[in-house]
């Protein structure tokens, strides 16, 4: 039984999740929409679950546990998978990234990554001593081409007065972030509030997330030192969306957020 061409399961506890599917369902010599069946997927879903672009949900590592008698196989698996940090992390936030209709983030101390200027996202990554930040820089840049694909998708974008102050690249460099992210702001598929000073104590203390969500569902992803964790799980999911409008409340609408830009971008 060949493993997916592009599923190691040996890189992490979602290839081999990926890699088991497949696994078991050619063992008991199911085609695709027979093992859909199963867990009430179409074949093409299930195929975007075998090749890791999907994941399936509790309720579904059940079902094949109960129909293959793995004695909760693939529910601990799914368990284990939503607790841990995934080394792809990146290459799957990428890849759900462009297929999303809207992205919520909230960044509580970089501007979001979809809107930063080159010199801007090379300061921040240089700064986490990535090794090739100008590689690293690039990749990002590219990612910024999904804001003008068609359909575009919603970027609705939660940032902190403190994050306007940072002169991270040096002032100059800052002036024309704050000059993009007003530019930016104009856009009618991008929405950018600020969470002023004066608020004080608020939900995003925690640390910045971001929610996306299109025809993949809903997927939060959690910043962590040295990585990130994907969130794919429904009840978590809906945790962070109850967080972000938390967070949204003490935000100031997009126009006072615009002028809380210019006025940052005059001082510097």
């Amino acid at each position: 039984m060949a493993p997916h061409p592009d599923i190691d399961p040996d890189s992490s506890l979602w290839a081999w999740l990926a890699h088991d599917l497949r696994f078991y369902r050619e063992k008991y010599g199911l085609s695709q929409s027979a093992m859909g069946k199963i867990i009430r997927r179409s074949a093409t879903n299930l195929s975007n679950c075998e090749a890791g672009r999907r994941r399936i949900t509790d309720k579904e590592a059940k079902l094949l546990d109960v129909r293959f008698k793995t004695g909760g196989h693939f529910q601990r698996l799914l368990h284990f998978a939503e607790l841990g940090h995934d080394p792809n992390w990146l290459k799957q936030y990428v890849n759900l990234e462009k297929r999303a209709a809207v992205i919520k983030t909230f960044q509580a101390l970089v501007i979001p990554g979809l809107l930063q200027l080159p010199e801007y996202a090379y300061a921040v990554i240089k700064a986490g001593g990535e090794l090739d930040p100008e590689q690293a820089t690039n990749e990002r840049m590219k990612r910024q081409a999904i804001l003008d694909d068609t359909p575009q998708p919603m970027l609705w974008a939660l940032t902190t007065e403190s994050v306007l102050e940072w002169p991270i690249g040096g002032r100059e460099v800052m002036r024309r972030q704050l000059a993009h992210l007003l530019e930016m702001s104009e856009r009618p598929n991008v929405g950018i509030r600020v969470i002023p000073k004066v608020t004080g104590e608020h939900a995003g203390l925690d640390g910045s997330f971001s929610i996306i969500s299109g025809e993949i569902g809903a997927v939060a992803y959690a910043d962590s030192p040295g990585g990130g964790r994907l969130v794919p799980s429904t009840t978590e999911v809906d945790l962070y969306t109850v967080r972000y409008d938390r967070i949204g409340q003490v935000a100031l609408p997009a126009e006072p957020s615009r002028v809380l830009i210019q006025k940052a971008m005059e001082a510097l």
